[in-house]
């Protein structure tokens, strides 16, 4: 598979190829986004939408990803990937280097247990654990 980036004028034709994707993926995002939200972010240029493709651009998986800035780097955070046997060292690797390219030089994301252990088979480490209280 071969990992793209797909510009923000190209965000409106390639959602029907991904929606079901990203659906698939919200059912564990614990109410931080919608669908509908995941396409504004990623059609207002917000966010970032990675690709998997094959030798006949068929895509089998995508990426949603928000950078920011800390005091001490830029985080390329995925904040949703869905698909089949993406997450390996050859994907990881060329999503590592779309982050970079987009200056970040850290990649995090949040994940379910299942989730971490596939992430942990590409280099990931768990950095923290995330807690939250409704107000």
């Amino acid at each position: 598979l071969t990992v793209l980036p797909v510009s923000v004028n190209a965000i409106h034709q390639t959602w029907p190829l991904v929606e079901e994707l990203f659906e698939k993926a919200n059912k564990y995002d614990a109410g931080d986004y919608t669908l509908e939200q995941i396409k504004a972010c990623l059609a207002s240029g917000s966010w970032l939408l990675l690709v998997a493709v094959d030798e006949e651009n068929k895509i089998h998986g995508a990426a949603s990803i928000n950078f920011y800035n800390m005091p001490n780097y830029r985080v390329g955070f995925i904040t949703a990937m869905a698909g089949k046997a993406i997450v390996n060292e050859d994907v990881y690797g060329q999503v590592c280097e779309m982050l970079k390219a987009n200056g970040a030089t850290r990649v995090q994301c949040a994940a379910r247990e299942s989730a971490a252990r596939l992430y942990k088979q590409v280099g990931m480490e768990e950095r923290h654990v995330i807690m939250e209280t409704k107000l």
